[in-house]
């Protein structure tokens, strides 16, 4: 998902990437980069600036800049990780939740909150009263809204992994 759909530059995009092979990541020097492992063994950065991050568990994150060259070397096999870019406007605030009871979310004007359950089942019940189920890597979209997020197998022990990124337009929205 991208905003806007079309055109260039977009304000921020979010996906899913298969990482097959190591190799050079693609160039995107206007944009702040956060990354989260899905699955796999995971997978080592290297920046052009001599700093290095990996990521070794799922759920791990990462932020960097998108204009510095990286070169990503897998660790033992593909990997699948999640992939948020927003323009170095604008503003992201952006963590992964260990949720082992409901969590408050929402968002106020000027703003976006992207939820993506990593590895449970969730419900998003929303202040209108709605309630959205979702799957380990579906994505909500919320703006201008309160919410609650619940896990669904509360039978057992681990707590939920969840993506969560609040982000702040300078400009509105």
């Amino acid at each position: 998902m991208r905003v806007p759909a079309t055109g260039e530059p977009f304000r921020w995009r979010v996906s899913v990437a298969h990482i097959d092979a190591s190799g050079p990541f693609s160039d995107f020097a206007a944009y702040h980069r956060k990354m989260v492992l899905l699955r796999g063994a995971g997978i080592d950065l290297r920046f052009a600036d001599g700093t290095r991050k990996s990521l070794l568990h799922v759920g791990e994150l990462v932020e960097f800049d998108g204009a510095v060259p990286t070169y990503g070397e897998l660790l033992n096999g593909p990997c699948v990780d999640l992939n948020l870019m927003i323009l170095k406007s604008e503003r992201a605030a952006v963590r992964v939740e260990r949720l082992s009871e409901s969590l408050a979310v929402g968002t106020r004007r000027g703003e976006t909150t992207l939820v993506f359950p990593i590895d449970s089942r969730l419900a998003l019940r929303i202040e209108t009263g709605e309630t959205a189920l979702l799957e380990p890597w579906d994505l909500a979209v919320l703006t201008q809204c309160l919410g609650r997020i619940d896990r669904l197998e509360s039978m057992q022990p681990a707590a939920a992994s969840v993506f969560l990124a609040t982000l702040k337009f300078m400009g509105g929205e």
